[in-house]
């Protein structure tokens, strides 16, 4: 149940930054990571 409540909690990250450019999704991708690494800490 952990592992689905991280998953969601990217794809909540990555749907709400709304970047239109390729690096930009690079960068939400990064902090979405980051936040999954924080959370599981």
């Amino acid at each position: 149940m952990k592992g689905v409540k991280l998953i969601a909690a990217m794809v909540a990250v990555l749907i709400l930054s709304a970047c239109n450019t390729v690096q930009g999704i690079g960068k939400d991708i990064e902090k979405g990571g980051e936040a999954i690494q924080k959370a599981t800490k």
